[in-house]
């Protein structure tokens, strides 16, 4: 390959947006764009995109990159795509789309989860046999929905991809699943194969889902059409790419053993990464790595910064449409700094769309607990993101006792990481020592791009990509405020254990009839 030839265009395809850069070899990024998209809710639990939206924020983010940067296209050797996990995105015969992606926070399929648990004896032997119980939430449970419930649909699916396989196969007309990907169908760390037991037990026909590929592995290269709507000539490579937690992770230059991140987007999650083999643990899981020989421990909490928009829109929504403040983030930042450690016992639990790890359940729903008079809209945004924190403690709480894994320091990611209040907070609850980097919402396009980089040889390693990773802030744990979040997590983890039965009670029902709500009708 010519050296010449040493830009990548990485694109990470999150919950709500496309966040596309373009980096050379040295790990420069030399321009970027994002472009955002919504979702669109059918009936109670369900959570849809449009694939096309996908791609068309690919395709507008490629274009103003190039206008932008001016690079001369031939100069890119590469494209390379990280995006949201468990995407179920169903293609007839002829390629074409049967229907929305039933993204990864949909539920529908509580049901169907429980069904699948009740045939290894329930969802106590369940989860010791497999290490996390399943919920309406997971692919395999709406996999079957999807055989139940839209039996039509389903005969006319030819193939089902994630959104990483959907936008590589408009990009290259190719159909692949990538390792990583795989991972939340069910994937066998050990074998590199699918987990051909549970689509057994689920019905699903496993013929749906087209080859297995590496995350370096190069698929094919640009279709005519698809190089014309990008503005790209035809022979750039399109490399296997990964999911967005994994690529997050090699961004965030933890790549070798025991190195672990915390991320702060839409959601959030605490990662490890490891060599070792384990197995799925209270809400861990544990994937594919971007590397092949490493995997990644992960605990993922479900609504993080989405919280935070949910309260803009409820209790600043004047704020936010008052053209004299530029910011709105800033202004609600500047807002919480009045108020005290542990929001004065005001305790928020940030479970808006249910929760996957510590405590993975679909019914659990957020909880404000300890209300007073003296609490302000102020009180209200410090506790919310307090309970984000109070989450990851628990997240590493568990990753010392289930799996001996105790970092000292932890390296943030994401949009939250530019808070400093934030990670000062989660510095001061989890008692570790908090690294944020520069570039932090960019860190998914960068272990994107690395990807390419060690699937083209220009990367020895994922380890390469430390050496262009620059540490922007330290937080350390301020020792006086200890024994107060201590008093005050010990109080968040007993919110969620005294009303866990009230949880099922109000939701359950509820969550459960969506099924008979919506048999005669069809996925828009």
């Amino acid at each position: 390959m010519s050296d010449k030839n040493t830009y990548v265009l990485a694109h990470d395809v999150g919950t709500s947006s496309v966040k596309s850069a373009l980096v050379s070899q040295n790990g420069e990024i030399a321009s970027h764009a994002t472009s955002s998209y919504g979702f669109s809710y059918p009936h109670p639990g369900w959570v849809e995109q449009d694939p096309q939206d996908y791609w068309e924020g690919v395709v507008k983010n490629t274009r103003n990159i190039l206008e932008e940067s001016r690079l001369d296209p031939s100069l890119i050797m590469g494209m390379v795509f990280s995006t949201q996990a468990m995407g179920i995105i169903p293609l007839d015969r002829d390629d074409k789309l049967l229907g929305h992606n039933i993204t990864w926070v949909d539920g529908r399929a509580e049901e169907q989860a429980r069904w699948i648990m009740s045939l290894l004896g329930g969802k106590k032997i369940f989860e010791k046999l497999i290490g996390v119980e399943i919920t309406g939430k997971d692919v395999i449970p709406k996999l079957r929905w999807i055989k139940q419930n839209r039996a039509e649909l389903y005969e006319q699916i030819k193939t089902i991809l994630d959104v990483n396989g959907y936008l590589k196969f408009r990009a290259t007309g190719h159909k692949v699943f990538e390792w990583s990907g795989a991972c939340s169908y069910g994937f066998n760390l050990k074998k590199k194969d699918w987990e051909r037991m549970l689509f057994r037990i689920s019905g699903f026909d496993i013929k749906k889902l087209p080859p297995l590929v590496r995350s370096t592995d190069v698929v094919g290269t640009l279709t005519r059409e698809a190089a014309e709507a990008l503005g790209l000539p035809q022979n750039v490579q399109i490399f296997g790419g990964c999911d967005d937690t994994q690529s997050a992770a090699a961004g965030s230059g933890s790549t070798t053993e025991g190195d672990a991140h915390i991320y702060l987007g839409t959601s959030a999650w605490a990662g490890i990464t490891t060599g070792k083999n384990l197995k799925h643990k209270n809400g861990a899981v544990v994937l594919q790595s971007a590397d092949a020989h490493k995997n990644l421990l992960v605990g993922i909490t479900e609504s993080a910064g989405a919280n935070l928009d949910w309260m803009i829109e409820k209790f600043y929504k004047l704020e936010k449409s008052d053209p004299a403040i530029s910011n709105i983030y800033a202004f609600i930042d500047k807002e919480t700094r009045g108020v005290p450690p542990g929001s004065d016992h005001l305790i928020f639990t940030p479970w808006l769309l249910g929760e996957r790890c510590p405590v993975s359940t679909t019914t659990t729903r957020g909880t404000v607990f300890n209300l007073g008079q003296e609490h302000t809209r102020g009180h209200f945004v410090k506790a919310l993101l307090e309970g984000v924190a109070y989450n990851l403690r628990w997240i590493f709480e568990n990753y010392q006792r289930d799996f001996g894994f105790n970092p000292e320091t932890i390296r943030a990611i994401g949009g939250g990481s530019v808070n400093e209040n934030w990670m000062q907070g989660i510095a001061d609850i989890t008692g570790k020592q908090v690294e944020t980097i520069g570039r932090p919402t960019m860190a998914g396009a960068l272990g994107a791009a690395s990807c390419a980089f060690v699937g083209s040889g220009h990367f020895d390693s994922f380890d390469q990509i430390n050496q262009y990773i620059e540490i922007q802030n330290t937080f350390t744990p301020d020792p006086s405020v200890k024994e107060l979040y201590d008093d005050q997590f010990r109080s968040y983890k007993n919110v969620y254990r005294g009303l866990k039965k009230a949880y099922i009670e109000a939701n359950l029902e509820r969550f459960s009839q969506i099924d008979s709500q919506v048999k005669a009708e069809k996925i828009e």
